[in-house]
């Protein structure tokens, strides 16, 4: 893994994304509808999206190329069982 990309912030990027997407999924559920929630909401969500699915594949391959600690691993179980349920949702 490059300097640039260390498993910190590897870790913190995973679990922001999948912060953002359990958010988006609680104020669903609990039926919160202002309009500022919903222009961020709109405005963030294709590039949490591609953020997603780019930042899986880089996290696969950091572990492929380089064992990382714990974290690492958490996060990106978490991440890729966000992305399944949030892919899962568009079919």
């Amino acid at each position: 893994m490059s300097t640039i990309l260390t498993n910190k912030r590897l870790t913190v990027i995973n679990l922001t994304i999948v912060s953002f997407f359990l958010m988006i999924y609680l104020l669903n559920i609990y039926q919160v509808d202002y309009t500022i929630i919903w222009v961020f909401r709109e405005l963030l969500t294709i590039p949490f999206f591609l953020a997603m699915l780019a930042f899986l594949v880089i996290g696969v391959r950091s572990l492929i190329k380089k064992k990382g600690d714990i974290r690492v691993h958490i996060s990106l179980l978490a991440l890729a069982i966000c992305s399944y349920f949030t892919l899962s949702s568009f079919f």
